[in-house]
């Protein structure tokens, strides 16, 4: 247990804390810093998914504790991330997922202005559609298991678009992850059992991945309890800087 385990645990305790609280940011984050490392794209979004199994779970825990949780909606995004997650990993493990990342950046951008104006105009939580999380969840949980992180940041800041409760949101955003996660990492584990994919020096990095699990689990019920007494619109305008700010930070990434 050298500096290399103590460094990821520092960006696993930062990373978890803000996705815990605004319910995007641990994958983006961690993937990032991974990549930066020289880690391989699929190599990395296995490793943070590996992790997210762990700091998911101590996060749901957390925010079902402060009832911050709606079970209809866990169920539907939970379904429909599984199934998205699974064959996003069966992508990224066939060609380079960098392709899509440009749609996902684009996303982001979006949806945070959507929510920054939303802040501004002091807009209530409202209904949404049901028919919508389930497919919403498909679409999140795809992007998660290509872009090794994109789960938070697009189901999270969605239903936040759509008028739904931040609390509510954020937290059931979090306790749907833990699902998604244990798919995409069961589905990456029968891709390299099954010959479909062959890792990249992914045991070279075994502290890094136990480091991202340590720091998250310890942060994650201080982030449950932030969810629940930060103001709703201040919550709100905090998701809508870092949505767009995260969108800000890929497109110079991937265009600079």
């Amino acid at each position: 247990m050298g500096p290399e385990f103590w460094l990821y645990a520092a960006v696993g305790f930062a990373a978890q804390l803000v996705d815990g609280a605004l319910g995007m940011a641990y994958g983006v984050v961690s993937t990032t810093v991974l990549l930066a490392n020289g880690v391989p794209p699929a190599s990395a979004s296995a490793s943070v998914h590996a992790a997210k199994v762990f700091t998911g779970a101590a996060s749901a825990a957390s925010h079902i504790a402060h009832r911050n949780v709606d079970w209809r909606l866990l169920a539907l995004l939970s379904l429909g991330g599984v199934v998205g997650g699974v064959a996003g990993t069966y992508l990224l493990t066939s060609v380079d997922g960098e392709m899509i990342k440009p749609f996902v950046v684009a996303w982001l951008g979006l949806m945070g202005l959507v929510i920054l104006y939303r802040a501004w105009k002091g807009a209530r939580p409202k209904p949404f559609s049901w028919k919508s999380p389930a497919p919403l969840g498909l679409v999140g949980g795809f992007f998660d298991a290509v872009g090794g992180g994109g789960w938070g940041p697009v189901v999270t800041s969605t239903l936040l678009g759509t008028g739904a409760d931040p609390r509510k949101a954020i937290g059931t955003t979090n306790a749907a992850e833990a699902f998604v996660a244990a798919a995409v990492s069961a589905a990456f584990l029968a891709a390299l059992v099954s010959g479909h994919w062959e890792t990249e020096g992914l045991r070279d990095h075994l502290w890094s991945v136990l480091g991202l699990i340590g720091g998250g689990v310890v942060a994650a019920p201080i982030a449950g309890w932030m969810t629940k007494v930060m103001p709703i619109r201040a919550l709100t305008w905090v998701v809508g800087y870092v949505v767009t700010g995260l969108a800000i930070w890929q497109a110079l990434v991937l265009f600079g």
